[in-house]
């Protein structure tokens, strides 16, 4: 290879680097925004209170949304408990934030069990069930892990995705809660949610 060319490749190959990190940095400020647009799929299921819900109620204001089911031992019972506390703790501040418990075992939570169980624990959450095809489809859209594990006799468990998921006020993806996070570091993402 020419020495003299040497120069002009590093020079070029330094060009290309910085190219790939500006492209790089803008597409993850870009995520970040909330501009790579709404998160999730299209949906129509059915509120505890017997109402419709569409994916356009995760796209009018800030969203909590937490993926679960009323037969859970102990994961679900803990989070919507905490979640409802953070909520509180924001007061005004998070008046804007729409919370839901969105279940993973549409054959047993029925809109009545659901209501019972939310209701048990806040004023502020909605719970969301449906037909079961619709909500296997309605999971997968928001790339939400669920499995049917089998217990004794006709009993069942669920293995599913402990975190909450947070969405801005135009369903873009915001970021999670994971379960068992510091509780001010949760209220903390609740804050910066209610801005978004």
């Amino acid at each position: 290879m020419n020495k003299r060319l040497i120069p002009f490749l590093v020079v070029a190959i330094a060009l290309l680097a910085s190219a790939a990190g500006w492209i790089a940095f803008q597409s993850s400020r870009q995520s970040a925004s909330g501009n790579q647009g709404p998160f999730g799929t299209a949906f129509q299921l059915t509120t505890m209170n017997g109402e419709s819900i569409t994916e356009a109620a995760f796209r009018q204001k800030p969203s909590a949304i937490f993926f679960g089911f009323t037969h859970c031992p102990d994961v679900c019972p803990t989070t919507l408990f905490e979640l409802d506390g953070w909520l509180k703790k924001l007061g005004p501040e998070g008046k804007d934030i729409n919370a839901y418990f969105v279940t993973v075992d549409p054959e047993r939570d029925d809109t009545a069990t659901i209501k019972t169980y939310v209701s048990n624990v806040s004023d502020r959450i909605m719970g969301v069930t449906g037909d079961p095809d619709k909500m296997a489809a309605m999971l997968k859209g928001y790339s939400v892990y669920a499995r049917k594990v089998p217990g004794e006799g006709n009993d069942y468990s669920m293995d599913h995705t402990a975190s909450i998921f947070l969405l801005d006020s135009k369903g873009g993806f915001f970021g999670t809660i994971a379960y068992g996070e510091n509780p001010d570091t949760a209220v903390e993402k609740l804050k910066r949610l209610a801005k978004s």
